[in-house]
């Protein structure tokens, strides 16, 4: 190797230990470094910078669906490095349906197993412990999406965050959907299981959609009524442009008018009434 050359392999090894130290604190520049699609290709880099920055010096338990490289086991890896250098005292923990594990490296572990796994995402949960963030960037077929959510909200820390990358799949047709597709379009077209419909009710951002009501279920006029898990613990919802993050806490401030979502007292009174039975309203219709 020449002397010039020297240098310049020098230099690049110089820059791929000093620039990460430099980046540390922008997603969007860590992003570029790494070669992930969160920035340059897809825009999530400047939303997890104002979503993560209060918690980037915590110690979390950090879990990302979906490690990247597609079948070869020794490609990928490259947002879970960047989680890594961005939150400095965490443990990233991924996800990939391909063996991945020669990518690990210290506060990097990789499971092997599918997303839409039951099964496996419970023994997951059982070796890392309740999680502080976990983001969604694995299939993004809707079906695996939904499941994924449904197993590993509950494992979310109150006070986590889940995130869910890449929604422009609801809007993938399937291909039954497709009247024109011929043999070779349908070995082609990825079967996502999304919708020309927007009110599928199969997709993820309809099924996301339906969550909202979930932060005001305690203004729902419906006596009787059983809130749900999602109900008592989803306090924010964020959603971008392919993109949506969760907040879990305990959902428990409290309705305006409404106590056990039927009609406080003191509005009763205000009302001039005694009870539900006196405006005229049946109360089984309320509570389908």
């Amino acid at each position: 190797m020449s002397l010039n050359g020297y240098q310049e392999n020098s230099l690049k090894k110089l820059q791929r230990k000093v620039l990460p130290f430099i980046y540390r604190k922008d997603l969007r520049k860590l992003a570029t470094f790494y070669g992930t699609d969160k920035w340059n290709s897809h825009w999530y880099a400047q939303h997890y910078n104002k979503h993560f920055a209060p918690l980037r010096l915590k110690k979390l338990n950090i879990l990302e669906i979906g490690v990247g490289g597609d079948d070869d086991p020794k490609s990928g890896g490259e947002s879970l490095r960047m989680w890594k250098t961005y939150f400095p005292n965490s443990m990233i923990y991924g996800i990939d349906i391909v063996d991945k594990k020669a990518l690990e490296e210290p506060r990097i572990k990789i499971f092997q197993g599918s997303q839409d796994d039951e099964s496996f995402l419970r023994k997951v949960v059982a070796e890392t412990g309740e999680l502080d963030i976990i983001i969604d960037d694995g299939s993004h077929i809707n079906e695996h999406v939904i499941k994924s959510f449904k197993i590993l909200f509950p494992a979310l820390k109150h006070g986590g965050i889940y995130v869910i990358e890449d929604t422009l799949t609801s809007y993938v047709p399937d291909i039954n959907e497709l009247k024109f597709v011929s043999e070779g379009v349908v070995k082609k077209w990825p079967q996502l299981g999304g919708s020309l419909d927007l009110n599928s009710p199969n997709t993820m951002v309809n099924f996301f959609k339906k969550l909202v009501d979930c932060l005001n279920y305690q203004e729902f006029f419906k006596p009787g009524y059983s809130p749900s898990y999602f109900d008592q613990h989803i306090v924010a919802m964020h959603f971008y442009h392919n993109l949506v993050i969760l907040y879990k806490e305990k959902n428990n401030e409290g309705g305006f008018y409404l106590e056990n979502n039927t009609l406080k007292p003191h509005v009763l009174k205000y009302l001039g009434i005694d009870s539900l039975d006196d405006m005229g309203l049946k109360i089984p219709l309320l509570s389908e």
